[in-house]
C-alpha cells in the first residue's frame, strides 16, 4: 500500500495560494498515483464513518469524557498515541483523572515521554476548565461558533497545546471536518503524494494553516471528505483506526 519512486508534483508547492484551483485535466500518470489511496478509502470508508460518529457522540457524553480527550491530546507530542490513551484509561481507572494529585498523575503516565513537564501541562488545563469543583468544559467551548477561533483560543490559553494538538482534540470531540490534524505520520504521505516538497521539522502557524488548505483542495481534487482524509492516511501509514 505504499508508493515506491518519484512521485508528480500535481500540486504546485510553495506558488499554491488559498485562491488557487487544482487543475482537473490530470495527466493518466498522475490520476494512477491516487488509484491506491481510492481503493484504501473504498475498504475503510465504512469504518471511517463509524468511528467520525463515534468522535461526535463524544460531545454528548460529558464533561469529564471531553476533558479526557484534552488530556489525551495534551500527552501525544513526541509520544505514541496507544501509549498515551492507555495513561488516561488508567488514570480514569483509578477515578484520578480530576482528583489526582502531581504525583498520582506522573506515575500513571511514566511511560509517556516527558511525563514531568506533561503533568505540569495535565494540571493546569484541568484547573483552568474547573469551577466549583468541577470540570466544566462543554460550557466554554460551545461559545465557539468558528471551529478555527476555538483553535486559535485553545492554542493561546492551553499550555502543551500547539496547533496539531488543539486540531486532534476538536476531530475527537466531533469538530474534525474543517481542520487537519498534521502529525508526522500525515505529513510523510502528503510528502508521498506531492502535497508538500519536505516534511518540516517544524511547523509556524502560517506554514501548518498553508498545509491545511493544500490538503482541503486536495480531498477536493480526488473526492474524498477533508474529515476522512486523516483517518484513512493514518490507516494507510499505521494499519489501523484509532484516535
Amino acid at each position: 500500500m505504499y508508493w515506491r519512486g518519484n512521485l508528480p508534483r500535481t500540486l504546485q508547492g510553495a506558488g499554491f495560494t488559498e485562491g488557487s484551483k487544482i487543475k482537473k485535466d490530470q495527466s493518466k500518470a498522475s490520476v494512477n498515483i491516487y488509484n491506491p489511496i481510492k481503493r484504501i478509502y473504498a475498504l475503510k470508508k465504512g469504518e471511517i464513518l463509524r468511528r467520525l460518529k463515534e468522535f461526535k457522540n463524544l460531545w454528548f457524553r460529558g464533561d469529564e469524557e471531553i476533558f479526557a480527550e484534552l488530556a489525551f491530546c495534551i500527552l501525544t507530542p513526541q509520544s505514541k498515541a496507544k501509549v498515551c490513551w492507555e495513561a488516561i484509561e488508567r488514570l480514569r481507572g483509578k477515578s484520578l483523572l480530576l482528583r489526582g494529585s502531581a504525583e498520582e498523575i506522573k506515575e500513571e503516565i511514566r511511560y509517556v515521554r516527558f511525563k514531568n513537564k506533561k503533568t505540569e501541562y495535565f494540571l493546569k488545563a484541568r484547573n483552568f476548565f474547573s469551577k466549583n469543583g468541577r470540570v466544566c468544559m462543554k460550557s466554554i467551548l460551545s461559545k465557539f461558533k468558528d471551529i478555527h477561533k476555538c483553535r486559535e483560543w485553545l492554542v493561546k490559553n492551553i499550555t502543551g497545546l500547539g496547533y496539531k494538538e488543539a486540531s486532534h482534540f476538536l476531530r475527537n470531540i466531533g469538530f474534525g471536518e474543517k481542520i487537519a490534524i498534521l502529525d508526522r505520520h500525515i505529513l510523510r504521505n502528503l510528502k508521498e503524494l506531492g502535497i508538500i516538497e519536505d516534511v518540516p521539522e517544524s511547523l509556524s502557524r502560517s506554514k501548518y494553516l498553508d498545509i491545511e488548505k493544500r490538503i482541503i483542495a486536495f480531498s477536493r481534487q480526488i473526492d474524498i471528505p477533508f474529515s476522512h482524509l486523516d483517518l484513512l492516511l493514518w490507516y494507510k501509514e499505521t494499519g489501523e483506526i484509532f484516535k
